[in-house]
């Protein structure tokens, strides 16, 4: 039974192998033990519609995560994943990324969702306990500083061991990281389920200091567990998502904490909480939360916006079949402003209402031979959503009505391994384990 869950466990050994048959690296799970999906069809011939393939980079195999850096007139993608750092060129023809550059880290594990500083030409790199080799009870997990001021010339400026490892990602203007999961260390509190998030000053990046005091404790309906990954919205706010729901802090302002109902000032140490918290069961069994996104700001009109104020979140999870694996969810923060989120707890649970979900499970141009279709990474450009699902390539969802979201248009190519799709330019670049980085053009 494939019941853990996808991204959070697969060792480097495995995902290696996994790769070079063409299946799908294991992602994520609470523990050490790959789950390894079924086998393709022979012959499938994978599925397109209202897609433009218009270039791939397959020495960028073993993706797992992409980012861009502007450099005012150089357009520079950079590539994480099991080999390091790869940093590429975009300026004279971005459908053709030109390779300038990396840092050569095999066996890195896991770097997804790797962010960067745009003003500093920075890049972290989360280190996974389980990179090298490793496992989650013993192995050993940092983050690797990584300046890009030169792109053909990358450099690791420090590198510092943080509790916690799965991903790491930038607050407060990337002065601060978060750096939270996977499932808990041998040395770590019996009680809990998965690592928090632990803090990392980087104003001197040179020189990172880990806070030794955890943050985003109780997160489960009392009960501190896995965070995943951290999302900040335009308006400041870091999402927390993870096992237990989304949750989301000011990491700086002044703010009304409506822990304390006191006034006090947001810092990415201690955080003041704004809104968020369990997703409902109808909506994501699991209740494990992989990622969000939360129109704000500027970017208040991607989306569905209908003058509510709506959280994005992926659920992974896997499970025998296809029908039961991880959706796409679409909640309310409707009446979660005052703390419910925090004061959960199993007796007394709070939960936000559930508007919409979507999953790969029987949708036009999927495999119905394979059972690899957890949805994974998404990200969101006006009213079309694009997201990946591993072995079902990457979808475009039509989410302009939150309760109904539709697929328009679709890329599974037959070796599909897809983690992450990102919006840049005209293009979709996708993140893809087995075949490097796909280049794809919306056509409808």
């Amino acid at each position: 039974m494939r019941t853990w869950l996808r991204s959070c466990f697969a060792a480097v050994t495995v995902s290696a192998t996994l790769v070079a048959t063409g299946l799908p690296a294991a992602a994520c799970g609470e523990d050490d033990k790959p789950a390894v999906p079924a086998a393709r069809t022979l012959g499938d011939p994978g599925a397109i519609k209202n897609v433009k393939a218009v270039g791939n980079v397959p020495d960028a195999a073993g993706a797992i995560s992409i980012n861009f850096l502007d450099y005012g007139r150089r357009d520079v993608m950079v590539v994480s994943g099991e080999f390091g750092l790869k940093v590429y060129d975009l300026t004279k023809n971005p459908a053709a990324p030109k390779l300038v550059g990396q840092v050569s880290l095999p066996g890195l594990w896991e770097t997804e969702d790797t962010e960067v500083d745009q003003n500093r030409k920075l890049v972290f790199l989360s280190r996974d306990p389980r990179a090298y080799g490793g496992t989650t009870h013993t192995g050993e997990s940092g983050i690797y500083v990584v300046d890009v001021s030169k792109p053909e010339a990358p450099a690791i400026l420090s590198y510092v061991q943080v509790p916690a490892g799965h991903t790491t990602s930038c607050v407060d203007g990337c002065r601060y990281l978060w750096t939270g999961g996977p499932a808990k260390a041998d040395n770590q509190p019996a009680d809990w389920g998965g690592r928090p998030i632990w803090v990392t000053d980087v104003r001197d990046p040179k020189h990172p200091k880990v806070n030794p005091e955890p943050i985003e404790l109780a997160r489960n309906d009392g009960k501190t567990d896995y965070v995943h990954d951290v999302q900040v919205d335009a308006d400041g706010v870091a999402w927390v998502s993870g096992r237990g729901g989304v949750r989301g802090y000011w990491t700086n302002g002044v703010h009304r904490d409506p822990l304390t109902n006191k006034v006090r000032r947001a810092t990415a140490h201690e955080p003041i909480p704004y809104a968020g918290g369990g997703i409902a069961e109808t909506a994501a069994p699991s209740r494990f939360m992989h990622n969000s996104f939360h129109p704000a700001g500027h970017r208040i009109g991607d989306g569905a916006w209908r003058g509510q104020d709506l959280i994005y979140a992926t659920e992974e999870n896997f499970v025998d079949g296809c029908a039961g694996d991880g959706v796409l969810t679409i909640s309310s923060l409707k009446g979660s402003y005052n703390g419910e989120g925090w004061r959960s707890t199993p007796e007394k649970p709070f939960r936000l209402e559930s508007v919409g979900t979507w999953g790969v499970n029987g949708q036009e141009g999927s495999d119905p031979a394979s059972d690899d279709c957890s949805a994974h990474y998404f990200d969101v450009r006006g009213k079309i959503l694009v997201q990946s699902f591993y072995a079902q390539g990457t979808r475009f969802l039509d989410v302009s009505d939150p309760t109904n979201p539709r697929q328009i248009a679709y890329y599974r190519p037959a070796d599909a391994s897809a983690w992450a799709p990102y919006w840049h330019g005209k293009y979709v670049y996708v993140a893809d384990n087995a075949r490097g980085v796909d280049v794809l053009q919306l056509t409808k």
